[in-house]
């Protein structure tokens, strides 16, 4: 389907425009010939800009149950919050190097909390419930406290963090600061909300530059301590400038950006993105207290029926649930299609067996295809570096770059890798210069590792396509080069819906072979057993083995004769992934290597020709 066909963009994006300057080393710098915009001195000048306009409308949102009303804060409310909680964190001498930790999920105290440290000037440093809630030995965690030695840290609840609060205590001289109003041992951030303003907020909130620290957020860890990325106000605001340029359908106070978002924002996608979207633009976020995972999906769904956004953000896993949601239930549907504007998803490519299935539910639906849209970037660039801003014709297109910021395309083997540079680009890592260094290359272009192909090298302004991670990628001993990104993607489109996700392998070998993180439910349902049936009969039974070879021989005539486009073996794995081992973090990404250096037996069993546990063609 053609982009005329799938309809007029012009209503909601900027025109995608790109300059190619071809160098004479080989390389390719590509950017925006619209010039950034000046944006604000920090965020907390749009609080206090739509605390002024629009001081009653609604800028958060939470429910503690799917029956329970809304709690909502208006940008009125928040501010005065913000300014009361900042008089106490200026009163207990917080800094960059006494920084606010945050370790439990979204809520509004989380966000009013965090805001009120970076009105003046203090970090806020989200840390993902995960490493607190998940973890059994908290070794992680351990080194994040360790690092960010802060002075304040908050939990929703003492009882669920007990573990890791204890684990943690040597390690630090914080106060612990607690949403729940009736734990003894904290100090609750009611209390902390109520505080008299002081005439030093003002004055700190005035000394905050684009160049203060705004948040350090850490990365996943999958070679090792996590890092702590600096976040400053510019990459923030400078972000959000070039969003609202690419974005024009955004009309900032009018209300018309309601979002209903579950994602983290211990992660850059769901802060830096979502969160500051709204806050820039003075809209509306319903906090969603469910997520794209079995037990808590119905919540989302729940809270999508109460509350409808005017754009939908998932990621993939989540848009995999969704559409056998609207499947199901029409009138669901019918509101979804008509009162959303476009989907975006990000993180992770997303399979194009979902963005047809998506697509033709909205046709069928509303007799127009749903656009669907993506970005790409990292904790290093706050996150946005490119943004598809039009309607590509099938997935994985990420865009054009943004305006401010350019990316140079360096020959690696047979892909074409892409660093990047601009104002939204971190200055660095936390406590690290030997980690700092040797992340730029001599023009400061950031080395963030990924590999990207032109949709049409003659009209650069047509985007990019995500081709993997450069670490990733590996050679059959044919010397043929196997991309992990791309055959992932197209592995879990072919075993569909029995793969939640595939880990590729096959380093140094004649083959390609699949570690597959089974969906249970799905793979439940294929073999028409009961709920309480164990995981290893599940994963045993012959319909499901048969479904699994049936979807590797699909998608080995998908791509022919090549012998890297395909898997002839794949093995199941019973235990789902580990966080203490890297393997995952809390929006369901898998991480490549951490699975294969973990999981060195599974990879032994998968090669070994005489084992009875692998599913070959």
């Amino acid at each position: 389907m053609t982009a005329t066909a799938r309809g007029d963009a012009s209503s909601l994006f900027a025109t995608p425009k790109t300059v190619a300057e071809h160098r004479a080393d080989g390389s390719i710098v590509l950017r925006s010939p619209e010039r950034l915009r000046e944006g604000a001195r920090c965020i907390g000048d749009w609080l206090e800009q739509w605390a002024r306009q629009t001081p009653d409308a609604i800028f958060l949102a939470e429910r503690g149950s799917v029956e329970a009303p809304w709690t909502t804060v208006s940008y009125a409310q928040a501010l005065r919050q913000v300014r009361a909680a900042a008089s106490w964190i200026l009163a207990q001498g917080l800094s960059a190097q006494r920084p606010v930790v945050i370790l439990s999920d979204n809520s509004i105290d989380h966000a009013l909390l965090a805001l009120a440290a970076q009105h003046v000037g203090v970090p806020s440093a989200a840390i993902s419930p995960a490493y607190s809630l998940m973890s059994r030995d908290f070794d992680k965690l351990k080194s994040m406290i360790a690092l960010l030695e802060p002075g304040a840290i908050y939990v929703s609840a003492t009882k669920p963090f007990a573990a890791a609060l204890a684990a943690i205590k040597p390690r630090h001289r914080a106060q612990i600061i607690s949403g729940n109003a009736d734990d003894v041992d904290a100090l609750a951030f009611r209390a902390i909300a109520a505080t008299t303003e002081t005439p030093d907020v003002a004055k700190a909130f005035a000394t905050v530059t684009p160049d203060t620290i705004a948040k350090f957020l850490f990365t996943s860890g999958s070679t090792g301590t996590p890092k702590a990325v600096i976040n400053s106000q510019r990459m923030l605001t400078s972000s959000q400038e070039a969003k609202a340029q690419t974005w024009t359908f955004l009309a900032p106070g009018r209300g018309d950006l309601v979002i209903l978002d579950w994602l983290p924002w211990s992660h850059t996608f769901g802060a830096n993105h979502n969160f500051n979207l709204v806050l820039r633009n003075g809209g509306s976020l319903y906090i969603d207290g469910g997520k794209p995972a079995p037990g808590l999906f119905a919540t989302s769904l729940a809270n999508l029926k109460s509350v409808m956004p005017t754009v939908y953000f998932n990621v993939p896993r989540g848009f995999d649930m969704l559409i056998a949601a609207l499947r199901g239930d029409e009138d669901l549907r019918r509101r979804f299609f008509a009162e959303v504007k476009f989907a975006f998803y990000a993180g992770a490519a997303l399979p194009q067996n979902l963005w047809d299935a998506l697509e033709q539910l909205s046709v069928e639906t509303v007799g127009r295809p749903l656009p669907m849209v993506s970005a790409w970037g990292s904790t290093e660039t706050s996150p946005l570096a490119t943004d598809c801003h039009f309607l590509a014709e099938r997935s994985g297109n990420i865009g054009v770059p943004i305006p401010g910021t350019e990316l140079k395309l360096v020959a690696s083997g047979d892909k074409l890798e892409v660093r990047v540079r601009g104002p939204n680009v971190t200055p660095g890592y936390w406590k690290a210069p030997e980690l700092t260094k040797p992340a730029f290359d001599e023009e400061g272009f950031y080395l963030i590792g990924d590999a990207v192909k032109f949709a049409d090298a003659e009209r650069p302004e047509r985007g990019l396509f995500f081709d993997g991670r450069v670490a990733e990628d590996f050679k059959l001993n044919s010397g043929t080069w196997v991309s992990v990104g791309t055959l992932r993607v197209a592995g879990i489109a072919a075993l569909a819906p029995l793969a939640q996700d595939i880990v590729v392998t096959g380093h140094g070998g004649d083959e390609v072979r699949f570690l597959v993180f089974p969906n249970i439910a799905a793979c439940r349902a294929q073999a028409g057993l009961a709920e309480a049936a164990g995981v290893s009969d599940v994963l045993a039974h012959d319909q499901v083995r048969t479904a699994i070879a049936q979807g590797l021989a699909r998608l080995k005539q998908q791509q022919g004769a090549n012998s890297s486009g395909h898997a002839t073996r794949a093995l199941l794995l019973a235990e789902p992934p580990s966080v203490d081992g890297g393997e995952i973090t809390d929006k369901g990404y898998i991480n490549q290597r951490a699975v294969l250096t973990r999981r060195a037996d599974a990879v032994a069993r998968l090669n070994d020709d005489a084992s009875g546990e692998w599913i070959g063609l």
